[in-house]
């Protein structure tokens, strides 16, 4: 055979073997090339995205309270004597004027007695001497009645006619300890624990007292706010009505809505507070003398003013800032001024405009220039959450 045909092949072959080296290599290189910019690219972070926006926004004022009986009436006797009788239950809605207690009334009405017959008998004195009078005065131009004897009887009449506006006196004050010895309700309220037991004797100087009435229906709230609250509120009194709401302790609750009845007439100088009462009508009969509550006072609403998310206000060594996201889903970060707090929502007063977006969550993982991508609208996502998820 003829050594040019194999040599041929050979080289062919060599040549093919050498031509895949050379693109084996080649590719090597260039996915090692690529390589470090895969690396490189950054990764998305999951975040929560919220548009600033204009609304209206009402200012509140908020304060630890404790809640007071309207009215609060420490039932005691005015005289002294026996119980008769007590005519409420514990716990018992009473209306002004129901019974409440009675004492045995005998000794007072003996009082009462004895000091009618004792009026009985002067008047009856008095009539006398007026009709003596009359003679004397018929006898004196005679000179059958001498003049000493005409201005003792008149001395006389003078000194029965005040007697007896003594017993009219007496009498007024026998009555009064008698009606004493029945002892209403001076107000419409609830009853408390009952102190005393029929038989048991009672005094006038006791200051226990036999029980307790509140009136719930309305009732008030004692809360208490910085000083520097004092000219907002103030202002807002000027203005008309202040309207207050009444939560429980945890906020999550509203208990009642009444209006602000006034400001102390004095600030605490050693809390730097100021102390408002409020009055709320109670018909649910949720508030009770001596629970504590918060109470929002809602001083006034701003109209259309710039809103964002309270979670997105962000505080720094310069002050307040926000992350604000670019068009290329960058953020950057954006100072602003921050306004009213009301609820999750805050008041921008300076550095952003309307249909900005904001970042809402996730902030702690952020940093200029980091790349995010934004949850779906509604749905909250912690921080574990956003970290396990992978880049889209």
């Amino acid at each position: 055979m003829n050594p040019r045909l194999l040599r041929e092949p050979r080289v062919v072959l060599a040549g093919a073997a050498l031509l895949l080296l050379v693109v084996a290599l080649s590719w090597r290189g260039i996915a090692a090339a690529l390589r470090p910019a895969a690396l490189a690219r950054p990764t998305a972070i999951a975040v929560d995205v919220a548009r600033v926006r204009r609304a209206d926004v009402p200012v509140y004022l908020e304060g630890l309270g404790t809640v007071q009986a309207f009215y609060t009436v420490t039932i005691t006797a005015r005289v002294d004597g026996q119980i008769e009788k007590v005519a409420f239950r514990e716990g018992q809605e009473v209306r002004k004027g129901d019974l409440l207690v009675q004492i045995d009334p005998r000794p007072y009405q003996a009082a009462l007695g004895v000091a009618v017959a004792t009026r009985d008998k002067d008047r009856a004195l008095l009539a006398n001497a007026h009709r003596d009078m009359e003679r004397y005065a018929e006898l004196a131009p005679e000179d059958l009645a001498s003049k000493q004897t005409v201005d003792t009887q008149q001395a006389l009449i003078a000194q029965l006619t005040a007697q007896l506006k003594g017993d009219e006196a007496a009498i007024d004050s026998a009555r009064t300890q008698l009606e004493y010895t029945t002892i209403r309700s001076p107000i419409d309220g609830r009853t408390g624990i009952r102190q005393v037991d029929p038989g048991n004797n009672v005094r006038a100087t006791d200051t226990n007292g036999m029980v307790v009435v509140t009136q719930l229906e309305p009732i008030s709230i004692i809360f208490t706010l910085p000083e520097e609250s004092f000219g907002q509120l103030s202002a807002a009194l000027r203005r008309g009505a202040v309207t207050a709401t009444a939560l429980s302790r945890d906020d999550s609750e509203e208990l009642d809505r009444g209006t602000v009845e006034l400001i102390d007439n004095q600030i605490d100088q050693t809390t730097g507070t100021i102390r408002v009462k409020v009055i709320l009508p109670n018909r649910q009969r949720r508030l009770w003398p001596g629970q504590f509550v918060n109470v929002r006072v809602m001083t006034e609403m701003q109209q259309q003013v710039l809103t964002m998310p309270a979670s997105a206000l962000q505080r720094g060594p310069e002050g307040t800032f926000t992350y604000l996201v670019q068009p290329d889903s960058t953020i950057r970060v954006a100072p602003l001024t921050a306004g009213e707090q009301s609820g999750d929502i805050v008041v921008v007063a300076k550095g952003l405009e309307a249909g900005d977006r904001v970042v809402a969550s996730n902030q702690y993982r952020l940093q200029p220039g980091s790349l995010i991508r934004a949850n779906a609208p509604g749905v909250a996502r912690s921080g574990e959450q956003a970290a396990a998820e992978p880049a889209p």
